[in-house]
């Protein structure tokens, strides 16, 4: 597995209680454990603590992953001045937003192939 992670997209994903917010959290959970992106924490961009948002602003390309039309992590990137490479909002892509209920292993596959294949840059060794 290759973690030079300096040299990967960023990844910012939802984090709230429903199922597509979970989705968003699985997914960029994935994509940093396979090396894919490097997963940030949009929590203490919020917070302004400075080495987070200094991340943040450092240019890297960023994938942000909301769950929901609320729009969370890019709302909170924009308060620090960063506009998202890619911006995927889940219900968009036909994902029905369930409080109190988990999301299936199949959405979780089909989102991670998308991704893959239509948004990240193929990986190079």
């Amino acid at each position: 597995m290759n973690t030079d992670y300096d040299n990967k997209p960023l990844v910012y994903s939802c984090s709230g209680c429903s199922n597509v917010a979970q989705l968003a959290n699985d997914l960029a959970v994935v994509l940093d454990r396979e090396g894919s992106a490097q997963m940030s924490c949009i929590a203490g961009v919020g917070g302004k603590v400075k080495q987070l948002v200094k991340v943040a602003r450092s240019g890297r390309p960023i994938l942000a992953v909301d769950g929901c039309p609320l729009n969370c992590v890019k709302q909170t990137l924009a308060t620090v001045d960063v506009v998202p490479t890619w911006h995927i909002e889940l219900t968009t892509l036909g994902y029905k937003k369930r409080d109190h209920e988990n999301c299936r292993l199949g959405d979780a596959y089909k989102l991670l192939q998308m991704v893959h294949s239509d948004i990240l840059p193929t990986k190079t060794s």
